[in-house]
């Protein structure tokens, strides 16, 4: 009834959301930044006033608008982070997070304690700071749908890079079979996430000495080709070598990126 003063429907939606038809799964919008208009409103008809004649001033005629669009619509957010942390459950990727930034995660000693996505601000020094994502749920499987990993994985696909973090406590299993059965579940789901920077962190070296330590990681390089950083997510050792490493190859991503402009 309010023509065209009436104010338009909007929906407000975090950045990194991607808008696709429900019908067809057409990708129609990602709204990393700016607005979408995915459906539009109906044309009103015409009021009275524009049959009104010198002779007939008071017209008792009018015409009906038209209805506007429906569209049936899927909203899915991908999150926006520099680095995606990804590890098997119990690999200590929320103790990680709440240590290196201000996130707060649920922490507790068993499989699949992180149900949603958890983003926090590392902050490097009073200039440089990072967004880092800690990725739950993936297990053997993943990308069809086992476990929480499919709900979860496109989520890596907008970081820069990947942590690989793997658990060193008893019940990890071994290093480099973890490291790569994550690694095929990226690879599995979307293989251009096999090509994005990544960094491997062995965790919870406070649970052994140094001779075992230095073994393990010996052993990982071995098996795996990648020389791996030592961090204790527990007792923050390590953790900001880790952190500048991880500044380091984002500035340099970036930088990589503005001179390919």
């Amino acid at each position: 009834m309010t023509g065209k003063d009436g104010e338009a429907v909007v929906l407000r939606v975090p950045r990194g959301t991607q808008i696709l038809d429900a019908e067809t799964g057409e990708l129609l919008a990602d709204l990393t930044e700016g607005e979408f208009v995915p459906v539009r409103g109906g044309r009103g008809g015409r009021g009275n006033a524009n049959f009104a004649t010198p002779t007939r001033r008071a017209p008792r005629i009018s015409e009906e608008g038209r209805a506007g669009q429906a569209r049936d619509l899927v909203l899915e957010l991908k999150l926006i982070a520099d680095v995606g942390i990804v590890g098997l459950p119990n690999a200590g990727k929320s103790t990680l997070i709440s240590r290196i930034s201000a996130a707060r995660p649920k922490i507790a000693d068993y499989p699949f304690t992180t149900l949603t996505p958890s983003l926090g601000v590392v902050r490097v020094d009073d200039e440089k700071s990072f967004v880092v994502a800690d990725v739950p749920g993936l297990v053997e499987g993943a990308h069809q749908g086992v476990g929480l990993g499919h709900q979860f994985l496109r989520h890596v696909e907008r970081t820069s890079v990947i942590l690989h973090l793997v658990g060193l406590a008893p019940g990890d299993g071994e290093p480099a079979q973890a490291y790569r059965t994550i690694r095929r579940e990226l690879e599995q789901y979307a293989g251009d996430l096999a090509g994005k920077e990544s960094i491997v962190a062995l965790n919870k070296i406070d649970l052994m000495g140094p001779e075992e330590r230095k073994k393990i990681e010996e052993s990982f390089q071995k098996d795996t080709g990648i020389k791996p950083l030592a961090v204790s997510a527990a007792s923050g050792e390590g953790l900001n070598i880790l952190v500048r490493r991880l500044s380091e190859v984002i500035e340099r991503l970036k930088e990589e990126q503005d001179d390919g402009r």
